[in-house]
């Protein structure tokens, strides 16, 4: 039960409050306790060292992580206090991210068929100077890619449900399965929805 909990995912934020990572309770408690870090209270955005953490009772409900004498509550957001450099917004293109970013989805009838029925449809055909890249790329069903076959869009008369653009969200955030619910406050709602929706 303990490792468990010390295995659960914490957010880690840089000093300018902006999203950098995900860590465990345990590493997020080792950073605060080396003075890296502070602990961010979700609920009022209170920030306490290790000394003011510790003080603090866990609530009824609440997880917490049993000594030997005391129960401490568990940290889901920590602040780092030097760390200060923004997360690549660069995400790579390839078809995992591609079917993430159209959300498993043909973008032309807005289907979602089973992902061997997915192809990658280039919206500029490669026969017309159209390239491998997030602007020219979308997830088309086969129905809907035999369709269009070697024209554009408005060659085909079909429409994009969406104009396709390169992805900001950081596929990183969402290594853990586990939903923090806390994180919604410091995280926009493109990863939120982005990432977490796809399960």
């Amino acid at each position: 039960m303990i490792s468990a909990t010390l295995r659960r995912p914490a957010l880690v934020l840089n000093r300018n409050w902006q999203p950098v990572n995900i860590a465990t309770v345990s590493r997020a408690i080792t950073l605060v306790w080396n003075r890296h870090a502070q602990i961010v209270e979700p609920n009022d955005f209170q920030l306490y060292d290790w000394n003011d953490w510790s003080k603090l009772e866990p609530e009824p409900g609440e997880l917490f992580i049993q000594a030997v004498s005391q129960r401490f509550r568990v940290p889901e957001v920590i602040a780092l206090t030097r760390f200060d450099r923004l997360p690549s917004a660069n995400v790579a293109f390839n078809r995992r991210n591609l079917f993430k970013r159209d959300r498993h989805a043909c973008q032309y009838c807005g289907k979602r068929p089973e992902a061997d029925e997915l192809t990658i449809d280039h919206v500029i055909p490669r026969s017309q100077g159209g390239l491998s890249s997030w602007a020219n790329c979308v997830l088309a069903c086969v129905a809907c890619n035999h369709r269009k076959a070697d024209r554009t869009p408005e060659q085909a008369h079909m429409k994009l449900r969406k104009t396709p653009i390169q992805p900001t969200w950081n596929p990183g955030y969402w290594r853990h399965a586990t939903r923090i619910d806390s994180w919604q406050k410091f995280i926009s709602d493109v990863y939120w929805t982005t990432e977490l929706d796809l399960g």
